[in-house]
């Protein structure tokens, strides 16, 4: 009788729950075929050590973590069963049968309840684990405090002149740029499944502490973390004689609560500045792109696992140590990473040059000598040898200077190959043996993605998509960065983030690209409206001072200062203390030192710094969309410049007050001398602000349909000064050109001929133009013609 409800609507939970259910299908077959491979892969006794078989050791211990990860992500569903089993039941009403998948699908979400404890027993006849012991030559060595790297003076191009030119070379090329964070996966994840070497081998076991001592949580994928102290410790506790183990897990623990924060922060410090010196030089000697390639991409890949240590911790650690856990100048780090991403793209050619040079003037004639003095060499082997060596001996830099499309994806998947090839037990040439091939190998690879994979490269080592689901800390990074001054100037790093975004979608899944697209928009439009509004705020502020001081000048406040010189013989005679001196206008700009800094100095200096960074590109794409940061900023100044122009007629309807055009004129000039300032810092088109603005004030309202100083002056002059010459209170001076109060009972509260002398009525029609000098003697002439008409 329950289920009488899911018998009408069968058809619908068929069709809603089918992508779920086939997705569970799809990871049970997944599973099955990483058990069958690895089953595969022990029969072989398949020989690993990332310094030498780096493809094969680097994807064979990816495929345990994805498997890893996946059967983790699985169990934190906790809909799963629901979903399987309401739609199995679905399944039995529609075709009288189960679902031939639900038996083994039920039982494997029932066996991976506690996947990592399922997986642990799985994992004993794969307990030789070679690829994570072979991490022991580049584990260590990465994982080095900001102060050991200084003494080293890693990343630096100018510390040692003499070899500027040499190329950065390393035995282990493609493991000097390889993410920490995956590595510190593989070796807690790969320990945590085969434990058992942990108490018979020192190295695992150092290996073992020392990435559980940088880390409290690892990514299982995008924003999932994984909690690993508690985890290990929760699987540890139910087997006989691992307390030791359990000790080092606290230990650990405690280490990376108290240090781990501090560590990376030092670390992100020494990053900002060799990163900035490194993007410096480049950019003064993009030659050295060429040899020093390898710095460039050690560099991002240091910042970019730094960057997504400090995202991923600054929600899941413990509050108290909570100022290691914000930084406020990761904006320069992130920026100094999109100038070397800058210089990578923009010199490709360059590097192109160098290393098709390269391979085929030195890699072809080692790996030659190489082959030929192997002393076996099996014939698909050595055709594959071969074969590498005719490819990069035909490269020449005319197909660089032709603009040739290089591809080298073949000669890639062929190492692939032959890794696997010789990492068997039983081949006949064994790389075992040949490790000096291995390495050689390794680096050719390195150099022929140097030609055809740039971007991909780029990808690999600096890719921060995950800023996408991390929107809040995203924005509240953002923030910070916009609100301290000295940091203003690397703002642009956060839209040019939201060019990243893309990267994170996959081809099998084309229904989370809107989704990302949007998102990627969206946050790119608010950066980069937020740093305009923040610009155009400086401006108003800098105008209002220039406002300010230009009003000192104005001819009505000498009139004191008049009075004062007339005054003073008549005081020296009576004896009394004269009034202070009043400060002349300009004092403000003697300075008697040079530490003190004025409000107007400190605007200035901000806003060149945010200026600075509007202007860094001239523009962006984002999911095929381009944004123009500087016409955010052009735009927010037009919409200012109009509010000000009306708010400075100081237009009051109630009292009839209004300022005089002459000194409405003034403060127009300063606030125009002020914007056309900007174009010191942005290459943008002011004169183009001033005709649109303008010109819109010359009309009776505005594009936007608010009333603009030519309506509120036409309002007032007939309104007030024009009723009041009809009333006979004010009359026509011929003398002076000019309207002026007739003597009557009830004072006028302002002085007809400050608003109607020559000299105010120039200000009037440069302030309105012509257009608007037409608009108001058009309506003068009808309100008089009434009034005639009135009178006969």
């Amino acid at each position: 009788q329950q289920l009488a409800q899911l018998q009408k609507e069968k058809s619908e939970i068929l069709k809603n729950l089918a992508l779920y259910y086939f997705t569970f299908v799809d990871v049970m077959e997944f599973k099955d075929h990483v058990c069958e491979l690895l089953n595969t892969i022990d029969v072989c006794q398949v020989f690993f050590d990332i310094t030498v078989n780096f493809d094969l050791t680097k994807n064979y211990l990816d495929l345990i973590i994805t498997y890893t990860t996946l059967m983790i992500l699985l169990s934190r569903i906790e809909e799963r069963k629901a979903i399987i089993g309401l739609y199995n039941y679905a399944h039995e009403m529609t075709h009288g049968a189960s679902d031939r998948e639900y038996p083994r699908l039920g039982q494997m979400i029932v066996d991976y309840e506690n996947p990592l404890k399922k997986m642990m027993e799985e994992f004993v006849p794969h307990s030789k684990v070679y690829a994570l012991i072979s991490l022991q030559m580049v584990y260590p060595r990465r994982n080095l405090s900001a102060d050991q790297w200084r003494n080293a003076q890693l990343l630096s191009l100018i510390s040692a002149p003499s070899t500027m030119l040499n190329p950065a070379q390393s035995d282990t090329m493609p493991c000097e740029y390889l993410s920490l964070d995956a590595m510190e996966k593989w070796i807690i994840f790969g320990f945590i499944l085969c434990h058992g070497i942990l108490n018979s081998d020192a190295t695992a076991l150092n290996l073992w502490k020392l990435a559980l001592q940088s880390s409290s949580c690892l990514a299982l994928f995008r924003d999932e973390v994984f909690h690993i102290h508690k985890a290990a410790e929760d699987l540890f506790v139910n087997i006989r004689g691992y307390n030791k183990r359990i000790n080092d897990i606290r230990e650990c623990k405690e280490a990376a609560v108290s240090h781990a924060g501090s560590m990376h922060r030092e670390r992100r410090k020494f990053l900002r500045s060799a990163l900035k010196e490194l993007a410096t030089v480049l950019s003064d000697q993009p030659g050295l792109l060429g040899p020093k390639a390898l710095f460039v991409f050690m560099a991002l890949s240091f910042a970019r696992d730094e960057i997504i240590w400090l995202l991923r911790h600054a929600d899941n650690m413990p509050k108290k140590s909570a100022d290691d856990f914000i930084d406020k100048h990761i904006a320069e780090l992130i920026f100094y990473m999109e100038e070397l991403r800058a210089h990578v793209r923009k010199y490709g050619p360059v590097m192109q040059r160098y290393y098709v040079q390269y391979l085929s003037g030195f890699d072809a004639v080692v790996l030659n000598e190489l082959v030929q003095n192997l002393s076996v060499c099996p014939e698909d082997e050595s055709i594959i040898m071969s074969s590498f060596v005719n490819t990069m001996t035909s490269l020449s830099v005319k197909q660089v200077e032709d603009g040739e499309v290089f591809d080298f994806r073949g000669m890639r998947l062929d190492w692939f190959r032959l890794q696997a090839y010789t990492s068997v037990s039983k081949a006949s040439l064994s790389l075992a043996d040949h490790r000096e091939l291995g390495k050689m190998m390794n680096t050719i690879i390195f150099h022929t993605k140097m030609v055809d994979s740039l971007v991909e490269m780029l990808v690999e080592t600096s890719d921060l998509s995950i800023f996408c689901f991390y929107s809040r800390a995203f924005e509240k990074m953002f923030q910070q960065c916009l609100e301290l001054p000295s940091q203003s100037r690397y703002s642009i790093a956060f839209p040019l983030l939201c060019t990243h975004f893309m990267s994170c979608t996959h081809e099998l899944c084309p229904e989370e690209r809107h989704h990302i697209g949007d998102r990627s928009l969206s946050l790119c439009n608010m950066f980069l409206d937020e740093m305009a509004k923040q610009a155009r705020n400086l401006i108003t502020d800098i105008c209002t001072e220039q406002c300010t001081l230009s009003d000192q000048l104005l001819p009505k406040h000498c009139a004191k200062t008049i009075s004062q010189a007339v005054n003073k013989k008549s005081k020296k005679q009576t004896g009394k203390k004269g009034e202070p001196e009043r400060e002349k206008p300009g004092v403000e700009s003697m300075r008697k030192n040079r530490l003190v800094v004025t409000n107007l100095d400190k605007l200035h200096t901000a806003l060149s710094e945010l200026c600075f960074s509007i202007n860094y590109v001239p523009n962006m794409v984002v999911w095929e969309h381009t944004f123009t940061p500087r016409e955010y900023l052009t735009s927010h100044l037009e919409i200012r410049f109009t509010k000000s122009i009306v708010g400075m007629t100081m237009y009051n309807q109630a009292t009839q007050e209004i300022a005089k055009p002459s000194e409405l004129l003034t403060s127009v000039r300063a606030y125009m001398t002020v914007l056309q300032s900007i174009e010191n810092y942005v290459q943008i088109d002011i004169t183009r602000v001033f005709n649109n603005v303008l010109l819109q004030q010359t009309q009776h309202l505005d594009s936007h349909g608010e009333p603009t100083i030519t309506s509120l002056y036409t309002n007032w002059y007939l309104e007030t000064l024009l009723r009041q010459v009809s009333n006979g209170h004010i009359a026509y001076f011929p003398a002076m050109k000019a309207f002026v109060n007739l003597p009557t009972e009830n004072e006028l509260t302002f002085n007809a001929e400050e608003y109607s002398d020559i000299s105010e009525m120039r200000a009037l029609s440069e302030l309105l133009g012509p257009y608007g000098m037409k608009f108001l003697s058009e309506s003068l002439m009808w309100h008089i013609s009434s009034q005639v008409a009135e009178l006969k």
